[in-house]
Parts: structure tokens; sequence; C-alpha cells
């Protein structure tokens, strides 16, 4: 074999050596980019799966959220008969202030009327004006409650010379515990206030008796008569 043979064959080997090594490296290098890429995959979905657990999609906090109460139809609270009298402190006419605790040991009626000086409203308190020392021998003190100011309450006292005392909730915290501050009525028209009625609570502070939707004709004397009953 010549000298210039043996050169070209020399080179030859050395190229296809060149190849095959430039191709075992490309099959390493394959190999490891497949094997980080199924990692990084991996990874990644891992990250998306703990996201979705942590932090829910917004459609789903949506539906996660807490229903808010709803109050009872009509403004009726929980109160029934038999019950516990909800405690109260608030001011009357005349500037004092008056709580259940100032009637232990003896029968309360509480009266819950719209608004002061309206003909209904008027013409109860009168009837409970007019029977108020028929009350006392059956040991019973008379409240009137409304959402009306002191000195509407006030007007409204002398006015008709009304003599049992009128207390003012203008925050309606007693009328809810009651459960007669609600939707109401009239002309169409939808709106808040006080539904009408009266409360008979015996001296141990529990409820005796509940009238709902009172119609004022003959009311006052039809309490009066329960509250006999009651002895």
């Amino acid at each position: 074999m010549s000298k210039k043979t043996r050169k070209k064959t020399a080179k030859a080997a050395s190229r296809k050596a060149t190849r095959g090594e430039s191709a075992t490296s490309a099959k390493a290098a394959a190999k490891t980019a497949g094997r980080t890429s199924g990692k990084s995959a991996a990874k990644t979905s891992a990250a998306k799966i703990r996201r979705a657990t942590v932090n829910p999609s917004s459609k789903g906090k949506k539906s996660a959220k807490r229903p808010r109460a709803v109050p009872p139809a009509g403004g009726q609270s929980g109160l029934a008969e038999g019950g516990k009298a909800p405690a109260f402190r608030l001011p009357r006419d005349g500037g004092q202030s008056v709580s259940l605790g100032d009637f232990s040991g003896q029968k309360l009626v509480l009266f819950f009327y719209p608004r002061a000086d309206t003909p209904g409203c008027t013409k109860e308190a009168i009837d409970f004006t007019r029977l108020k020392s028929e009350f006392a021998e059956s040991r019973t003190a008379i409240l009137g409650v409304s959402a009306d100011p002191q000195k509407a309450l006030e007007a409204f006292r002398d006015k008709h010379q009304l003599s049992i005392p009128l207390v003012s909730d203008e925050q309606h915290e007693m009328l809810e515990a009651y459960g007669v501050w609600g939707e109401k009525s009239m002309y169409g028209r939808t709106f808040q206030g006080i539904l009408r009625t009266t409360v008979l609570i015996g001296a141990d502070g529990r409820l005796i008796k509940i009238w709902r939707n009172v119609r004022v004709d003959g009311h006052a004397d039809e309490v009066l008569a329960a509250t006999r009953a009651a002895n």
C-alpha cells in the first residue's frame, strides 16, 4: 500500500470515528433531555394539582360561600307561648328607662303599635288606659311599645291623656327580639314596620299568650280576660 493510500484510509477512519462519537453523544443528549423533560412535566403537573387544591377557582369559591341568614317570614321570631320573654331596657316617656326586670313578680302586657297618634293606635292606647285599674287588680302592668322617639310619645300621651307608660325602641332591638318588626303592605306598597302584636308575660317571666295581627276593636278587653284567667 502506498503512502498516499495509507493517509486516505487513516482520514476516512478518523471521520467515521468522529461520526460515531457524535451519534453516541446525540443519543445520550436525547436520553438526558427526555429524562429532564419528563421530570419537568411531572413537577409542573404536581404544582397544578397543589394549586387546584389550595387555591380553588373563583367559581369554586362562590359555591363554597356561606349562605346569609334569612329573617323569618312576616317578622315573626322563634318566640312561642311558654318560652322565656326576651329581656329589654329602653327609654320611656318622661325621660326614664324601663326594663323587663322592673316587673318581676307580676304579669306584664306589652302592646306593640305601629305609630303614635294614628287612628288605630290611638284607640288601642285609650282602651288600655281605660282598663288600667282593672289590669292592676289582676296584678298586671301595661307597656305600649313603638319605634317613635320620646318627644313624639310625650306629645301622644299629653294629647290623649294616656296614663300607661310608652316605650321608645328607635333601634328596633326589642321589636326584632319579640318578632314584631317585619314586612308590611299598604296600597300596593311594601315596607318594614311594626306588626300590631300584644304579648302577655307571666310573673315568672314566661310568655302566657301572644296575639298577632291584632284588630283593635275589643282587643284590650280580650287581653284583660286573659290576664284574669291566668291568675
